[in-house]
């Protein structure tokens, strides 16, 4: 065997075990950026009155309703994608609120390149994005009910209870 083929080989491994792993970094995130957004969510749910002055501030229309949908967005949002349930759906508004509180709020800020690279709002945006194509992986209440259902399909690929089930009895 070449050293070149061994390389590869070894390189292979890593890859494999690498992708083994995957749940460990969605895990993580999932953790922080749930604990992170349900505290913040918190908040602003326990100060509805300042943070609708705020983004009266701003300039956000129906501040009051907007100022709730945010707060409990992040707070029912950071704690579905905390213990991993429905995370993909629970991240995708979240990624959402991301993105408008950089294009009504923090654009207006910047004065550069620079000064949009050292926004907290892109990284939460890309987090949230990237839950949402990666999963919640399988240390998560997503994977272990879809585990728990994959373990109760028929022979013929229905579910229990459904109606191809019901028509094949």
């Amino acid at each position: 065997m070449t050293s070149s083929n061994v390389w590869l080989q070894r390189i292979d491994r890593i890859r494999l075990l690498l992708g083994e792993l995957e749940w460990l970094p969605q895990l993580l995130m999932r953790i922080f950026i749930g604990y992170f957004f349900l505290e913040t969510g918190w908040g602003k749910i326990h100060n509805l009155d300042q943070m609708a002055q705020r983004f009266t501030d701003w300039g956000i229309p129906a501040p009051a309703f907007n100022a709730a949908l945010s707060g409990y967005s992040e707070f029912l949002g950071g704690a579905l994608v905390l213990i991993g349930l429905g995370t993909r759906l629970a991240a995708l508004p979240l990624a959402v609120n991301m993105a408008v509180a950089l294009v009504t709020v923090k654009l207006k800020s910047i004065d550069g390149i620079n000064g949009f690279f050292e926004l907290d709002e892109p990284l939460y945006g890309l987090a949230f994005l990237w839950l949402v194509f990666s999963g919640p992986g399988k240390a998560s209440l997503d994977s272990l009910i879809w585990r728990y259902f994959s373990q109760q399909t028929r022979s013929d690929g229905s579910l229990p209870g459904s109606s191809k089930a019901v028509e094949s009895s």
